[in-house]
């Protein structure tokens, strides 16, 4: 399972060099839409979806790259702490999520609507944990302020399963 996810992780990360590379590459030819490259900063906070697990919260760095104005490659990285219920020995262990995927907005402003999938690797912070593949399927609304608010899973998956539903708010800075 390491050495998948090792390879899954080094994907990804080649996949967004690749396309942010490529894209800068041709930022000229769109003048309509001059800032191509956003940094957004959010809070995650949710509820864990399997027995024990309480409250999830963390936050993220996302570097996001229009590959038009419906199309973004995002690449995010951060921290989430997961509680644990009292009954189930009590305490909390943390993930580092690094991720990178795809956010397509359903109107063509680059606002609006949109739906978005990441992948890429969870590392633990507890002895014992480990490194998780990680996936986050979301969909959310991004308005033109900056502003986004999104809901998503975010699973982590090693040796076992776990994750957690909740909502993702953030603000989203043009370079």
């Amino acid at each position: 399972m390491k050495l998948y996810t090792k390879a899954m992780a080094s994907a990804v990360a080649a996949l967004a060099i690749f396309v942010t590379t490529n894209v800068n590459a041709q930022t000229a030819s769109e003048p309509t839409n001059p800032s191509r490259q956003k940094l957004g900063i959010g809070l995650n906070i949710g509820a864990g979806t399997k027995d024990g697990l309480g409250l999830a919260i963390g936050g993220d760095l996302r570097y996001q790259v229009d590959i038009d104005r419906q199309l973004s490659v995002p690449v995010s990285a951060g921290y989430t702490n997961f509680s644990v219920k009292d009954n189930y020995d009590g305490g909390s262990f943390g993930y580092i999520p690094v991720k990178a995927g795809l956010k397509y907005f359903f109107s063509d402003t680059g606002s609006g609507a949109y739906a978005m999938a990441e992948a890429g690797a969870g590392f633990g912070t507890k002895s014992g944990t480990g490194t998780a593949f990680v996936y986050a399927p979301t969909i959310g609304y991004s308005w033109s302020n900056g502003l986004d608010l999104g809901a998503k899973y975010e699973g982590y998956s090693n040796d076992g399963n776990i994750g957690y539903a909740g909502i993702r708010l953030a603000y989203g800075f043009k370079l």
